[in-house]
């Protein structure tokens, strides 16, 4: 007599998830795309400064990450994601609150 154990299968030709039809499947939830926003930022010279600006930008509501390109003798680019739109008083503040300035776009 061999001993059996079950595995939870119901149906023996579903298999696992891996190999699965996609009937056999669960639907995963719904996929919130971010907005991504570029500020640039004067004054921005090192790695805390970065550091300081991204955690002051990623304490906003919505914001899932910062990304930062420090230009150390001119404006950086900060690449914000988020799940919407943010205000741009908030964005202002946030920086500010850092010790640096939103720099204006010369393009």
């Amino acid at each position: 007599m061999t001993d059996r154990i079950e595995l939870g299968l119901k149906d023996a030709n579903a298999g696992c998830a891996c190999c699965a039809t996609p009937s056999n499947t669960e639907a995963s939830g719904p996929v919130t795309a971010l907005v991504s926003e570029d500020v640039l930022v004067s004054g921005m010279t090192c790695s805390h400064c970065v550091s300081s600006v991204s955690e002051e930008l990623g304490a906003l509501d919505g914001v899932e990450s910062v990304t930062v390109d420090l230009i150390a003798d001119g404006p950086s680019r900060v690449t914000i994601h988020s799940d919407a739109p943010l205000a741009r008083a908030a964005v202002r503040a946030a920086v500010e609150e850092a010790g640096y300035k939103l720099a204006t776009s010369t393009a």
